[in-house]
């Protein structure tokens, strides 16, 4: 079958290739996999006292001899009907005493199958898969999934004898096709040394929409700093493990994550750029080592999920283990951005949590929007209502940040704005009507029949991100107060004082993104980096605080109130409403 490996975790199955595919249905069904997956589709069968399993003259004795039995009469039936069956595959009759519900097996087996979390890897170290991805892809992904379905459509039309009217064609295979090649990277020697025979990825494929379901939907904690290298304490086993290489703004991330968690580090690729070979001849700012043993981060901190600042070495190392308590996909993104604001400090550059856009009025009139604020505080709800009401005005809006970026200071004295993401990591519930449909065609979905579902997609281009923009207007988003005659839905702040006041309690109604609810503080809204670089942050918030207004930015706050029971949907939409009266009239 050309399968170096397979691996299942949970409900993910993982296959290796660096050879040809399979090419016939025979091929599949004698695969080792394909038993693996029967056999845990039987146990399946059992745990639910299905009557499909009645299929087996005695379910408690379903041994080897009859799943052989079983796959033997599989395979005789996607070259033959079943006449010549009884005399071909000695069993075959026991399990055909009811064709409609052997005929159930089928469906059901094909489903079981279907309902697996599906990644190929390419594994690229022998062949030229990276200077061709698109043929790789289209000669290695296409055929597996073509060659399912053909089984699955074979077995059905020779059992019945009744080809179907109706076909549906569906995505049997792979939803996920990567190319890896082991590289190596100028990190530092010494424990770093582990991370380079872990494949990096070069090329992803994508069958949107992925409809994922990580064991976890909120994150919890900050992330501690801690004045260990995590390497030191850990021993990866290079073949459990990819990488995913993140541009992050002019930042470059080496991913390590484990291939338990490959449906969350693939899911990076709809959110930062990946790095290109280039990127990946310099040291990179930052690796994070995403499912690690849980023992050796143990004692570190109040919460193991902890990064080292390698002064030394220039470099940080983030470190969050491997339990399902940690399975959601904001542990992932929110480290990065963490060493991201706090290498952006580092630099003299201000990090802010918040969405950024560039709008152009029709006539070409230009302004840059900042909206910041804590998770659930209504920034991306607002800007994609926004978007919607402001169809006659607008000729243009860019994403520049959707989460995450900082701010510079030009040499003119100008306030910059740049980001860090290409994509965005959304609420499904305060998301307009329809909006998460439109976008189905590039998305990835997690815990989707859950509280707190998210849709993951790309919104921007990387140029958009890294350009730096002038900003022109610096709004708070304020989720939490109701409006009236002393608090409108935007307030422009008369001071610098008076705004860092504001923006430094960074208060906001607690969504249920985290395990937090009610009013919350934090600081800045922002409990990656500043706080755990609050000296550093402090200083130069009061600097750009005063740049802002010596600038004459428009700063103030705008209400949202999307933490008000009632105004989920409204609250935003009143909000850019507002927003969009105030350009008018400036």
């Amino acid at each position: 079958m050309g399968v170096n490996k397979y691996e299942i975790y949970n409900n993910k199955v993982i296959i290796t290739l660096n050879d040809r595919v399979c090419f016939t249905s025979e091929d599949i069904i004698n695969s080792e996999l394909f038993k693996r997956i029967l056999t845990n589709c039987i146990a399946e069968l059992k745990r639910k006292n299905s009557v499909i399993i009645n299929i087996f003259d005695d379910i408690n004795n379903i041994n080897e001899e009859k799943i052989s039995a079983l796959i033997k009469t599989l395979k005789f039936l996607t070259k033959n009907s079943t006449e010549l069956l009884p005399s071909a595959v000695p069993g075959s009759e026991i399990l055909l005493r009811d064709r409609h519900l052997f005929f159930d097996f089928i469906e059901y087996f094909y489903n079981h199958w279907r309902s697996m979390e599906r990644y190929i890897v390419c594994d690229a170290s022998d062949r030229d898969f990276e200077k061709r991805p698109y043929r790789a892809f289209n000669n290695i992904v296409e055929p597996i999934s073509h060659m399912v379905r053909s089984t699955y459509r074979d077995i059905q039309e020779n059992l019945s004898n009744d080809p179907p009217r109706i076909y549906r064609q569906v995505i049997a295979g792979p939803q996920v096709g990567v190319i890896a090649v082991p590289m190596r990277i100028p990190l530092p020697t010494g424990s770093f040394d582990q991370l380079q025979s872990i494949p990096i990825i070069r090329q992803v494929l994508l069958y949107p929409p992925l409809i994922l379901n990580p064991p976890m939907n909120k994150r919890s904690g900050k992330f501690e700093r801690i004045y260990k290298n995590p390497l030191d304490l850990i021993d990866l086993n290079y073949e459990e493990w990819l990488c995913y290489p993140a541009k992050v703004g002019d930042l470059v991330m080496l991913v390590y994550f484990h291939k338990k968690f490959a449906e969350l580090g693939l899911s990076l690729c709809n959110l930062f750029e990946m790095a290109d070979d280039k990127d990946l001849q310099r040291k990179p700012d930052a690796v994070y080592v995403f499912g690690t043993d849980r023992k050796a981060l143990e004692g570190l901190a109040k919460m193991p999920t902890v990064f080292f600042d390698d002064e030394v070495n220039d470099i940080f190392i983030g470190a969050v283990p491997g339990d399902d308590d940690f399975g959601y996909f904001g542990y992932l993104k929110k480290m990065i951005l963490t060493l991201h604001n706090i290498k952006m400090m580092k630099r003299g550059r201000l990090p802010f949590h918040g969405a950024m856009m560039r709008m152009v009025l029709k006539g070409n009139k230009d302004l840059t929007f900042l909206f910041m604020g804590d998770t659930g505080a209504g920034k991306s709800e607002t800007l994609e209502a926004f978007r919607a009401l402001g169809e006659d005005y607008i000729q243009d809006i860019i994403i520049i940040a959707d989460d995450m970026g900082s701010f510079g200071i030009s040499s003119e004295g100008q306030i910059m704005g740049y980001g860090t993401e290409t994509g965005a990591f959304l609420r499904l519930d305060d998301l307009l009507p329809g909006y998460a449909l439109a976008q189905i065609d590039r998305a990835i979905i997690m815990n989707a029949n859950q509280v707190n579902a998210r849709i993951l997609l790309p919104v921007t281009t990387f140029n958009n991100v890294v350009k730096g923009h002038k900003i022109d207007f610096i709004l708070y988003a304020n989720n939490y107060e109701d409006i009236d005659e002393d608090h409108p839905l935007i307030e422009r702040i008369a001071t610098p004082g008076e705004a860092l006041k504001i923006f430094r309690e960074g208060t906001v109604m607690s969504k249920g993104t985290t395990t937090t609810t009610g009013i919350v503080h934090t600081y800045f809204a922002n409990v990656f980096g500043p706080v755990q670089y609050k000296e550093l942050h402090e200083t130069l918030a009061s600097e750009y605080f005063e740049a802002f207004f010596k600038a004459g930015v428009f700063v103030g706050q705008i209400r949202t109130r999307l933490g008000l029971n009632g105004c989920e949907r409204n609250g935003p939409q009143e909000a850019a409403k507002e927003l969009l009266a105030l350009i008018h009239r400036q």
